[in-house]
């Protein structure tokens, strides 16, 4: 064979890529291609397959540090293939070749006499439809295959160039993707598993870590959801840095969860961050540390972005929350809004309303007078003025670390139910019946209160005044409770679906 020169390969299988398909649609299309082939699939995931009459062999030669592959084409035989030509065959498979009875073998008697009877081998029949692009000087391409008879779809970016792979990946939105060769992505395909995502929701106070697997239904199953308190806006007011500290701490959870899902087998990897890290002067900074730790890279959004997938999940898995509806969020450092009715938006909007910031103003991390507790009440309406003297909603829903320990605490759960949380009805009474507890209460006992997260027991004060008050300027003495957030409405927005995950 001719030299080549060895490219660096990337390539990724899913049914929907959305932020993909949206760049490809404002791109050139440079061919179309369809091909049938025949794929030899091992548990050594090697690259040997039969296209155009020919053995085609590639050779996995090295893996960089961010994961692209480089393979080295080594035969291209045609049939009738020699005896010698079949042992190279069954030795890149790394599978033991049987008794070889005939000097020479065509295409058929390859296939009936040799793969079939050999267990370790599968013979997978492939149909591609191939659109190529261009992405950053980088030859990419848009794939439709069916691999006996079951569909998949796939999206392989490849050049010399190592970092103009990495960075067109990163243009298409793929950067949280794993790099799965054909070979192991046909073969996954073909095991029927359902693909595993993940999605993480860095905040201000906590980071939430949610993976599912995607039904072949369109509905999603939930694997893992669980949050981990780290406190990376700890301190931080407008203006300020995050510290070294934090950063690392946030860090280091972000690697737990991220090694947790490659673990589980999850094909990507989808990470926001929020108010703590739009806020802070250092953000850059503190999202390069966890890129090196974790390999993960975070995207900042914006408040309204925010808004808007709070809204998308709450659509996804309260179905009953029907009418004029208005949907908060509330964190660490800011609190989102959005207002519509049914698909439609009218509103969407973030405020620096988060339990964080009043907590460290008013030391409400401990028991206070009743007084402080009224001059924080009032800071936070005041802060929150841009929902006031509205239409009260038919509908309030209420997400976030705050109203989902409330209505813990209220069932008193000593074990959190995800199940039970969703959908619950809490009233103003409920929500001042506890604000008085935890008013009342110093930290130490407040941890030990059954049904509230110990690392909250500091912000739930703060909280609870936050959700009390957006019930009193919405007027509306009860609102619904949304276990599944941000996190969740990400996991539609980036995989596709249209349902939330039911809990197993």
């Amino acid at each position: 064979m001719s030299e080549i020169t060895p490219r660096w390969e990337w390539r990724t299988f899913g049914t929907r890529f959305a932020r993909a398909e949206a760049v490809f649609a404002a791109l050139e299309t440079k061919g179309v291609q369809e091909t049938d082939e025949i794929y030899l699939l091992t548990e050594k995931g090697s690259n040997v397959k039969v296209r155009a009459g020919l053995l085609d062999i590639k050779v996995l030669q090295q893996v960089n540090d961010a994961g692209l592959e480089q393979w080295i084409p080594v035969m291209k035989e045609g049939f009738p293939a020699s005896a010698a030509v079949v042992r190279g065959v069954f030795n890149a498979m790394r599978v033991t070749p049987p008794d070889l009875t005939r000097d020479t073998y065509t295409f058929d008697q390859f296939l009936a006499e040799l793969i079939e009877p050999t267990a370790a081998v599968r013979a997978a029949r492939v149909h591609k439809h191939r659109v190529r692009y261009v992405v950053g000087a980088c030859t990419s391409e848009l794939s439709e295959v069916t691999v006996d008879s079951v569909r998949t779809r796939t999206i392989a970016v490849e050049m010399e160039d190592a970092a103009a792979v990495v960075a067109a990946v990163d243009s298409l939105g793929l950067a949280g993707y794993v790099n799965t060769n054909y070979s192991r992505g046909l073969a996954a395909t073909l095991s029927g598993a359902p693909p595993r995502y993940a999605v993480l929701d860095v905040g201000t106070n906590s980071v939430k870590f949610h993976i599912a697997e995607a039904g072949a239904d369109g509905t999603w199953k939930t694997v893992t959801d669980r949050a981990e308190l780290t406190r990376l806006g700890e301190g931080v007011k407008e203006g300020g840095a995050i510290a070294t500290e934090a950063a690392e701490r946030t860090a280091a959870a972000i690697k737990g969860m991220v090694d947790e899902a490659q673990s589980a087998g999850c094909i990507a990897i989808a990470a926001v961050g929020t108010a703590g890290l739009r806020m802070a002067t250092n953000s850059a900074d503190v999202l390069e540390i966890i890129r090196a730790r974790t390999g993960v890279k975070v995207e900042v959004i914006s408040g309204d972005e925010e808004s808007r997938l709070a809204y998308l999940a709450v659509q996804a898995g309260l179905p009953s929350a029907t009418g004029h509806l208005v949907v908060f969020d509330t964190g660490g450092g800011s609190s989102q809004f959005t207002f519509g009715e049914g698909d439609h938006v009218s509103e969407r909007f973030s405020v620096n309303v988060g339990a964080v910031r009043y907590t460290e103003r008013y030391g409400l991390d401990g028991a206070v007078s009743n007084e402080v507790l009224r001059e924080a009440m009032k800071a936070i309406a005041e802060d929150l003025s841009r929902i006031a003297d509205r239409l009260s909603p038919e509908t309030l829903v209420a997400m976030g670390g705050a109203v989902t320990n409330l209505t813990a605490v209220r069932y008193a759960m000593a074990k959190y139910d995800p199940g039970t949380i969703q959908g619950t009805v809490l009233t103003r009474n409920e929500i001042d019946r506890q604000i008085e507890q935890y008013r009342t209460t110093p930290l130490d006992k407040r941890a030990a209160i059954v049904g509230l997260q110990p690392k909250r027991a500091d912000v739930i004060l703060a909280g609870a005044c936050i959700v009390r008050t957006v019930m009193e300027l919405l007027g509306k003495h009860e609102l619904t409770v949304g276990d599944r957030g941000l996190r969740h409405g990400l996991l539609v927005e980036r995989f596709g679906s249209s349902h939330v995950a039911n809990r197993s």
